[in-house]
């Protein structure tokens, strides 16, 4: 009877369209930066590109490709997203195993806790966290990149809180059994946490992928920026001297149409991955937010 209401109609046809108009928010964005990327040099420097490519070319990607600063952006940043969601994702599992525990099993489990909490509410600061890379001697590696971030104290509650849904007869039968506690984390606990460990995943995976500050202040070496860092370089700062085009190129060939060709080659990764993990998406989240 509640789902044939009149209320529950009325709320589902402006649920239904509110979330259309969200999605067409944040697709319709990327649909015009494609289609600027495969239009012509003319329709793209005249601004009347829609949705849809006008007079339709392939020659951004091809200078895109054969351009070796993007190519090498690109590849330094699969290497920075995958160091660095494999660490973030040890370090979070680990972490958040240890303190799904209960006090009388882990009695230092609340000063921990408190201490993870204290770090999102004040953080060093930019210049500190600076000096200290400098002191580590990070400055200008991958370690710059993949270390600070390592652990975010949100994404290892959700993994917390996960672990304290599972019943704790599960663990007291492998102990009984002889199983040790790496053992039973990595044989019971984590397969059943599918859907949190794939939501964790995807958030740190974004993360590192979209960074592009910390490349900017940690790399001297611009040919080891990230690839949200080129991007960043190329179309805010103008720096166009990364986009490696030859000047007879220009005359076929508009900086717009190559920015936005780099741009969405950017953001495909992410729209290729996200389909894959998006079943368990909304399970990680609710199960892992029910508790402390």
């Amino acid at each position: 009877m509640y789902y044939k209401s009149n209320g529950y109609k009325v709320f589902n046809v402006f649920n239904h369209l509110f979330l259309i108009t969200m999605s067409l928010i944040c697709i319709l964005p990327l649909l015009h930066v494609f289609a600027v990327s495969l239009s012509g040099k003319s329709a793209a420097t005249a601004n009347i590109v829609n949705l849809w490519p006008v007079d339709f070319t392939l020659e951004s990607y091809q200078k895109t490709v054969d351009n070796p600063a993007f190519i090498k952006a690109l590849l330094y940043s699969v290497y920075r997203t995958v160091l660095g969601t494999g660490i973030g994702m040890a370090v979070i599992i680990f972490a958040g195993y240890a303190l799904s525990k209960k006090y009388k099993e882990f009695k230092s489990r609340n000063g921990y806790m408190w201490f993870f909490v204290f770090t999102m509410l004040f953080s060093g600061g930019l210049v500190p966290g600076y000096i200290l890379i400098t002191n580590l001697g990070l400055i200008n590696t991958i370690w710059a990149l993949v270390l600070p971030p390592a652990l975010s104290v949100y994404n290892m509650i959700l993994m917390m809180n996960f672990f304290r849904t599972i019943p704790g007869e599960l663990e007291e039968a492998a102990l009984i059994d002889g199983a040790g506690l790496f053992r039973i984390l990595f044989y019971i606990h984590l397969p059943i946490s599918m859907p949190a460990l794939a939501t964790i995943t995807l958030f740190t995976l974004v993360g590192h992928w979209n960074s592009w500050f910390d490349g900017l202040i940690y790399m001297m070496d611009t040919s080891k920026y990230p690839l949200a860092t080129f991007l960043q370089t190329v179309v805010v700062q103008q720096d166009f001297s990364k986009m490696s085009i030859n000047p007879e190129d220009l005359e076929n060939l508009s900086q717009r149409t190559v920015k936005a060709a780099q741009i969405f080659i950017g953001a495909l990764p992410i729209l290729l991955v996200y389909p894959f993990l998006q079943k368990y998406f909304v399970k990680g989240i609710v199960l892992g937010a029910v508790k402390e």
